[in-house]
């Protein structure tokens, strides 16, 4: 009797994980759906499709939505390092998004999402090297929908790449506007540090303060890989102020990328691989090595900032800080009461509004 539930207890296994694996599958055929109207109808003469363009040496994969090709273009640089966000857009897509107005290009960076490869070179890295490459996007988008110049939009660590792109090559921006923007990591987590501890005081929360006192925030080595991925992370959404004010879940994160049609099943499981890559060399020996109040400020590109009141992912303050001292032609800060790190999926429909005012601030000129 004992073999026998055993058995059937094994095929059960067996036939839940067939069946999911063929709900994977199912949903994962390598291209994006067609762009629909209110009404479930495709829209006439959109764009929704994939992309592979050879970027210094290397295959890249990109998205390119949008309504009516003769829009303006935004370039997307996504955050991470190594996460490529569009699974997660589309996944909380509401009626008003940013494809009405604009052609929205979501490239997966060097050593990112579809973009990954066990073959990319390590020492290839680095700011310079993905700078090169988001100047390669850029003309590749400017030569295919004929634009003068593009708009470039940054979110997280994304926004540190924009940051350096626009300062080397202002000449192919309208505008740049950054989501969450970083500019002195290692003091945003410091802050955030200790907003979660004196938090976790005021609620009583002993087990997160337990969690937290073995580090020091003051200390030069601080914030540990340790700390980051196994302390910091889960505290930080649990109180509302890191990906998401509401919180963001990992099984709300698989059931999003699971959904989702534009990834094929390996590029499902690169996703994560070049997630684990990409902040193996950009985030440590990149981003908490540099200020940006000291290394970037003064640009010759419109400077926007859209950020989260809740954000102590990468700090509000800082943010806001950092755009006071900062030089450019034109520059604007825009506080998201309701969101933490990710106002574009958070208030969709008052970002795609702050979005077109923006441009409307610097519209472009087609060839």
């Amino acid at each position: 009797m004992a073999l026998k539930i055993l058995v059937i207890t094994i095929l059960s296994l067996i036939g839940l994980i067939l069946i999911g694996l063929l709900i994977v599958l199912i949903n994962s055929p390598g291209r994006l759906a067609p762009l629909k109207d209110s009404r479930n109808k495709v829209i006439p003469g959109s764009i929704s499709e994939k992309v592979w363009v050879d970027i210094n040496g290397i295959r890249q994969g990109m998205f390119i939505r949008g309504e009516n090709p003769q829009n303006p273009v935004i370039l997307y640089l996504h955050g991470g390092p190594g996460t490529p966000l569009l699974p997660f857009i589309s996944y909380l897509e509401k009626s008003e998004r940013l494809e009405k107005y604009f052609t929205m290009c979501y490239w997966d960076q060097r050593g990112s999402g579809m973009t990954y490869s066990r073959s990319t070179d390590p020492s290839t890295m680095t700011t310079a090297q993905m700078v090169e490459d988001t100047r390669a996007v850029t003309e590749y988008l400017k030569s295919r929908f004929g634009q003068d110049r593009i708009y470039l939009m940054g979110h997280s660590w994304g926004s540190y790449l924009g940051v350096k792109t626009i300062e080397k090559y202002p000449e192919n921006y309208l505008a740049y506007i950054g989501i969450g923007q970083l500019s002195d990591q290692r003091e945003s987590e410091r802050l955030a540090y200790k907003y979660m501890l004196n938090h976790a005081a005021e609620i009583g929360d002993k087990k997160v303060i337990e969690k937290l006192e073995p580090f020091d925030p003051d200390a030069d080595t601080f914030p540990q890989n340790e700390y980051l991925i196994n302390v910091r992370t889960a505290i930080i959404n649990k109180y509302g102020v890191g990906m998401m004010h509401e919180g963001v879940t990992f099984p709300t994160i698989l059931k999003a990328l699971i959904s989702f049609k534009g990834y094929t099943l390996p590029e499902k499981t690169a996703w994560f691989l070049g997630a684990d890559f990409s902040m193996a060399y950009l985030f440590d020996r990149v981003v908490m090595k540099d200020s940006l109040f000291e290394s970037s400020a003064s640009f010759e590109v419109p400077f926007y900032i859209t950020q989260g009141f809740y954000d102590y992912q990468v700090s509000y303050t800082l943010a806001k800080n950092y755009l006071e001292t900062l030089d450019a032609p034109k520059k604007g800060f825009f506080t998201f009461e309701n969101s933490a790190h990710s106002p574009n999926m958070e208030e969709p429909e008052l970002f795609v509004k702050t979005v077109r005012q923006i441009a409307e601030e610097n519209p472009g000129i087609t060839e």
